[in-house]
């Protein structure tokens, strides 16, 4: 049993990828390892997968145990082959070369994620079922002391602008690594409330589940 608080915390957006290097085949392994060849991924690597496993793609993986047209994708199971065909993986990777920090974080919140239901009865019945679907929609909203002279704001603004897929990394104060991938929107209009900080607020609208890795 562990608890503790976040701060210290830091959190970084990607703000520069290497070029794609095609995947031709991914095991059915713990954890499963991806075959690229000439790939120049050195363990450690941070990198935004495209699959043909929709539970992989577009989530970010870190490289583990690189090998010459091998790496592992770390903490990827993908034993389950009805969940990760085999064969099916093929794609692409990209390494993200540079993360801009955002800096002046006032809050860092969650939400989405609750699981849906299906509901039914049958007619002789006079309650009703429940079986679960999927999971809602997940977001994060960050609230940021206002300051447009920041690399950081200037990250996220263009970002927005461009509504941008971009990768975000969030460093807990053990030095473990939550990272998550989604579609940027940024408000660039500060809140304005007497005795307040004025804020601004970045939204990240996930399009993957967030890979949790220890320090």
């Amino acid at each position: 049993m562990a608890a503790r608080l976040p701060d210290g915390s830091t959190v970084a957006i990607a703000t520069a990828y290497g070029s794609p290097k095609a995947v031709t085949a991914v095991t059915n392994a713990n954890p499963a390892v991806a075959t690229s060849a000439a790939h120049g991924l050195a363990n450690g690597a941070l990198i935004e997968v495209t699959s043909g496993w929709q539970r992989v793609n577009d989530r970010i993986v870190r490289v583990a145990n690189q090998a010459s047209g091998t790496f592992e994708l770390e903490g990827i199971n993908s034993l389950a082959t009805q969940y990760y065909p085999a064969g099916s993986g093929v794609g692409s990777v990209r390494e993200i070369t540079t993360f801009t920090q955002i800096s002046q974080i006032l809050d860092f919140t969650t939400s989405g994620g609750e699981q849906q239901f299906a509901t039914y009865s049958f007619l002789e019945e006079d309650f009703e079922r429940q079986l679960p679907t999927v999971t809602s929609a997940q977001s994060i909203s960050i609230g940021i002391a206002d300051d447009p002279s920041l690399p950081g704001y200037q990250a996220l603004k263009a970002a927005g602008e461009a509504r941008a897929v971009r990768a975000l990394r969030l460093t807990l104060p053990d030095g473990s690594l939550i990272l998550y991938n989604g579609t940027i929107s940024f408000n660039e209009t500060p809140t304005l409330t007497k005795g307040s900080v004025m804020q601004v607020t970045a939204t990240v609208s996930l399009q993957g589940r967030p890979v949790r890795y220890s320090a």
